[in-house]
C-alpha cells in the first residue's frame, strides 16, 4: 500500500513533524477566537489546553511506547476495541477532525494573505483563496514524499523560531504590560475556550501515526511527543501575552481571524506587519502541506486495515494517491461552506469525542498489557468531557447549527461504519501493522 522506512524518522526530525503541524493555524486564527469565549484571561486558555492535553497525550505514549505503529490512531483503537464500529467510527472521527483542520487552515491563509493586501478578509475572496492553497497542499504532495518531509522540517523550525520571536519582541515593544483587559468572562467561557486550545495542540498524533519509521520508537515517540508539546506551550504563551500586550481585548476579537497581523501593526509598525503577515503564510501553508500528507496516509492507513470503504472512481495509481484526492476535496467543500468558528467548532466536537473513546478503550481493556495507571487515564477522560460539555453549551447558545451538525456529524459516521462492518467485516489479517 504505503511505504514505510524503518528508522528514516530522527527524534529531532519527529519532533519538528509535530510541531510542524501543531504551529499554523492552532495560534493564527484560534487566540482571537479564544479571547471572545475567555476574555482577558485567554492566555491561561492555553495553558489549561496543555494540561488536558497532557493528560490525553499520556495514553498515546504509553500506546506508541508499547505498540509503535504505522497505523497511528487505528491501530490504538483496533487494539482496544478490536475491528469493531466503535474502533472504524472513532478513527475516521480522527481522520475528518484532521481534513478538518485543514480548512481550518486554509482560511487562516486566506485571511492574512487578504490582509496582507489590506482587503478586508470577507466575502467569496476567502473560500476562493482556501481552496487554491489546499490544492497547491496537494501538487506538493503529489511530487512525493521526500520533499514533503524535508519542507515540513525546515519550515518547522523557521516557524518556532519566527514565531517565537515575534511574541518576544511585542512583548518588549510593548513594555511587557497587557491591555486586552476590560471584558467579562465566566468559568464557562473559559472551559469552552480551552476545547479550542486543545485543538493547537492535537498535531502531537501525527507523531503516533509514524511510530514504525521513528529511530528507536519504543523510546522516542513519547520523547517527541512530550518535546513537541512542551516547545508548542511555550510558543502559545509568548504569543498570546504578545497580542494581549499590543491590542485591547475588543480589537483582538474584532480581528480575530487575524489577530497576530494585527497586534504586529501597533508593535511594529507596517514592516512588521508585512514580515508578520508574510511569517503567517508561510507557516499556514507548510502545516497544511504537512497535514495533507498525515491525512491521506492516516486515510489509506484505515483503507488497507478494511475499517473504511475505498472506490477509485476510475483514477490511476495507489490507494494513497486517491486519499490524497479525497482529502482535498472534503477540506476544499468545508473551506467553501463554513466560516473559522464553525470549523474551529466542528474540529473540537469531533477531536474531543475520538479521545475520549480512546481513553476508555485503552483503560477498559489495555491499561495493564501497557502499564498504564489507571487514574491518569479516568482524569483524561473526565477532563476531556468537562470541556467537551461546557464548549457545547456555550456553542448551543451562541450558534445551536454547528452543535446540531457536530451530532449529527458523529451519529451519521458511526452509523455509515455500522454498516459498512456488516457488509464487509475484516479479517484479523489486516490488522498487522505494529513494528
Amino acid at each position: 500500500m504505503t511505504d514505510y522506512k524503518k528508522d528514516s524518522i530522527t527524534l529531532p526530525g519527529a519532533i519538528a513533524m509535530g510541531t510542524g503541524v501543531m504551529i499554523g493555524a492552532g495560534i493564527l486564527a484560534l487566540t482571537g477566537q479564544m479571547a471572545e469565549l475567555a476574555g482577558p484571561l485567554f492566555p491561561l486558555s492555553f495553558i489549561a489546553g496543555a494540561i488536558v492535553t497532557a493528560f490525553s497525550a499520556y495514553t498515546y505514549v504509553k500506546m506508541s511506547n508499547a505498540y509503535p505503529s504505522a497505523g497511528g490512531i487505528g491501530m490504538i483503537l483496533v487494539k482496544a476495541y478490536g475491528p469493531t464500529t466503535v474502533a472504524a467510527g472513532a478513527a475516521l472521527l480522527m481522520a475528518l477532525s484532521m481534513v478538518i483542520n485543514e480548512s481550518l487552515v486554509a482560511r487562516t491563509f486566506a485571511a492574512y494573505a487578504l490582509r496582507g493586501l489590506g482587503i478586508e478578509p470577507t466575502g467569496w475572496l476567502v473560500p476562493t483563496i482556501g481552496v487554491a492553497v489546499i490544492v497547491f497542499a496537494w501538487l506538493v504532495n503529489v511530487s512525493g514524499n521526500r520533499s514533503v518531509g524535508l519542507l515540513s522540517i525546515v519550515m518547522a523550525f523557521l516557524k518556532v523560531f519566527g514565531i517565537a520571536l515575534f511574541g518576544v519582541a511585542a512583548l518588549w515593544a510593548g513594555g511587557f504590560s497587557f491591555e486586552a483587559t476590560g471584558g467579562e468572562t465566566g468559568a464557562g467561557g473559559f472551559l469552552a475556550s480551552a476545547a479550542l486550545a486543545i485543538l493547537a495542540f492535537k498535531g502531537f498524533t501525527t507523531i503516533t501515526n509514524s511510530g514504525a519509521e521513528i529511530t528507536e520508537p519504543h523510546r522516542n515517540v513519547g520523547r517527541a511527543i512530550v518535546v513537541s508539546i512542551a516547545i508548542c506551550v511555550v510558543v502559545y504563551l509568548l504569543v498570546a501575552f504578545a497580542v494581549g500586550s499590543s491590542l485591547p481585548l475588543d480589537r483582538i476579537i474584532a480581528a480575530k481571524d487575524y489577530a497576530l497581523a494585527e497586534a504586529a501593526a501597533p508593535a511594529f509598525g507596517q514592516v512588521g506587519f508585512y514580515l508578520t503577515v508574510a511569517l503567517a503564510l508561510i507557516a499556514t501553508a507548510s502545516g497544511l502541506i504537512a497535514s495533507v500528507f498525515a491525512v491521506s496516509r492516516m486515510l489509506a492507513m484505515l483503507t488497507d486495515m478494511k475499517l473504511v470503504p475505498h472506490s477509485h472512481f476510475g483514477m490511476p495509481g495507489a490507494i494513497r494517491d486517491h486519499t490524497l484526492v479525497y482529502t482535498v476535496v472534503i477540506a476544499s467543500l468545508l473551506t467553501i461552506f463554513f466560516d473559522l468558528g464553525r470549523i474551529a467548532s466542528l474540529g473540537a466536537f469531533f477531536y474531543l469525542v475520538m479521545d475520549m473513546v480512546i481513553h476508555w478503550g485503552v483503560y477498559r481493556n489495555l491499561r495493564h498489557v501497557i502499564g498504564a495507571r489507571s487514574w491518569i487515564l479516568l482524569t483524561a477522560i473526565t477532563l476531556d468531557a468537562v470541556v467537551l460539555a461546557a464548549f457545547g453549551l456555550m456553542k448551543w447558545q451562541a450558534d445551536p447549527a454547528i452543535v446540531v451538525i457536530a451530532v449529527g456529524g458523529i451519529a451519521v459516521v458511526f452509523a455509515f461504519e455500522a454498516v459498512f462492518l456488516r457488509l464487509r467485516p475484516p479479517s484479523t489479517g489486516h490488522m498487522h501493522h505494529s513494528g
